[in-house]
């Protein structure tokens, strides 16, 4: 009877081999072909894997997080009339446009709050610049502020995930992992996207989800670096075996995953050959690449007294530039701590010391280098906070809730306009008044940038064709070079 089943087994093997089912097709490879020709839509097709649908501004990104939401009211979206306003209720024709959280369902009173900090304009474009960033204000000019963003998640996993994915609901890929299944690699001995996360942040958690491949092929989820002398977990090889004990290992386990490839066509086990490959590679590759030892006095200088502690902002922006002069396509940096519900005045400016010299020094650095023309930085968050204030305004202490309906990122480099200023807000900063941007819109602009049309940059699962913008966003042409 064993026997029986045995042979049985081998039958169904046989019978669903890739090879097997090729050579029993009625046309073989001939009608895959013309298949592939006639619905040139297919997921696949409209990838344009290791190219693009037209020329691309930008080669690579670097994207720096700000998690928890910063509030604009306290960076970049200076608002005077707050100043009259300040203690004041909102007027309930105002707070009625938008959803407020949870967490003010209690409070009776919604007391209008001007920003504690002073605002003054810089640069020939004259935007304002909270005096909690002066080293940004002082590349201002090389920014594109866009005050008009907004989403539709208020709480911070479906915001940050809906940021990240162009979804409220986990399982899907991130930016980085569609760019790197669409584009490909441009470095053959690092990942494609790699994401840190800053050390000594606020305790606001993030999912690794955000950086996950979701239903693409495994080995195009983000790769984290992390701070220490292992900066990616089990890279290293064990005690006692050297780099051809290695070698030679992954040539037997690569033999074997392509017999088990052969056999079940799943792409998983080429996901898991290419990951087995990928970090060989890495064991050469990553300690030359995360080893800033040997930059000069004035690049650490430049970068502020924090870059000489591993796992900090400043240390990963440092990090962030010695990977994108490596070509790595997709480099996602997470700064927590953002989430100033209570004590914002402290808060945002604990944040702001942390973050601001190292920003503005990785634009300067990728300037002086001549990378700022094929690189694209992002800076913000996934929400805004509200303009009244949450728990007690006192004289010097007040707090804001998520407000999803207005907040502010800025980009720079690769084909974005520098010294633009697009879109605002009312005299309140509750509401959107010019040129709004969604988040989809902004996902759209971005994958323009790098050369992608992103109606056509989809993928077939479970009978559905995704895409990073599900069925919306338009691409901002007005910030474009």
């Amino acid at each position: 009877m064993t026997d029986l089943y045995q042979k049985d087994f081998e039958k169904i093997v046989a019978r669903t081999s890739r090879r097997n089912f090729l050579q029993n097709t009625a046309m073989g490879l001939g009608s895959l072909a013309l298949s592939g020709l006639l619905t040139p839509n297919s997921s696949r097709a409209n990838t344009v894997p290791f190219g693009g649908h037209f020329p691309a501004k930008a080669k690579r990104v670097i994207y720096l997080f700000q998690s928890g939401g910063p509030s604009q009211l306290e960076t970049f979206d200076y608002k005077p009339a707050l100043e009259k306003w300040h203690g004041q209720e909102i007027p309930d024709s105002v707070r009625g446009t938008q959803r407020n959280s949870g967490m003010v369902s209690n409070q009776s009173t919604f007391p209008l709050v001007r920003s504690i900090y002073d605002f003054k304009q810089f640069g020939q474009s004259g935007a304002w610049v909270s005096e909690l960033f002066p080293h940004t204000a002082k590349i201002v000019d090389e920014l594109c502020i866009i005050k008009s963003m907004y989403t539709e998640a208020i709480n911070h996993e479906p915001a940050v995930m809906f940021v990240q994915t162009g979804s409220q609901i986990s399982g899907r890929p991130s930016i980085g992992s569609w760019l790197s299944y669409g584009l490909g690699s441009l470095n053959q001995n690092l990942p494609n996207f790699v994401v840190m996360i800053s050390q000594g942040g606020g305790a606001q958690p993030l999912n690794s989800q955000y950086w996950g491949n979701g239903f693409l092929p495994s080995h195009h989820q983000g790769v984290q670096f992390r701070s220490g002398k292992d900066p990616v977990l089990y890279l290293n090889n064990p005690h006692g075996i050297d780099n051809s004990d290695r070698r030679r290992a992954l040539n037997y386990i690569r033999k074997f995953n392509e017999v088990q490839m052969d056999r079940w066509g799943d792409p998983e086990i080429e996901s898991k050959i290419s990951q087995y490959e990928m970090a060989f590679r890495m064991q050469a590759s990553v300690p030359e690449a995360v080893n800033i030892l040997g930059e000069p006095d004035h690049i650490y200088k430049m970068y502020g007294p924090d870059v000489h502690r591993p796992g900090s902002f400043a240390a990963n922006c440092l990090l962030a530039r010695r990977l994108a002069e490596r070509d790595v396509r997709f480099i996602q940096l997470y700064h927590t701590g953002w989430d100033q519900h209570g004590g914002l005045p402290r808060g945002i400016k604990r944040q702001a010391q942390d973050t601001d010299q190292p920003t503005a020094a990785l634009i300067q650095d990728l300037k002086q280098r001549g990378l700022l023309e094929d690189t694209l930085v992002i800076w913000g968050g996934e929400f805004g906070r509200t303009s009244f204030s949450q728990g007690q305004l006192t004289r010097d202490n007040y707090g804001r809730d998520h407000h999803p309906g207005c907040f502010t990122m800025w980009m720079a480099g690769a084909g974005v306009k520098p010294g633009l200023v697009y879109g605002s807000t009312d005299d309140l900063g509750y509401n959107v008044t010019e040129n709004p941007v969604h988040v989809h819109d902004f996902q759209a602009t971005l994958l323009h940038l790098l050369g992608i049309n992103h109606e056509n940059l989809t993928f077939k699962y479970q009978g559905r064709r995704f895409r990073l913008t599900d069925v919306h966003g338009h691409v901002v042409k007005d910030i474009l070079t």
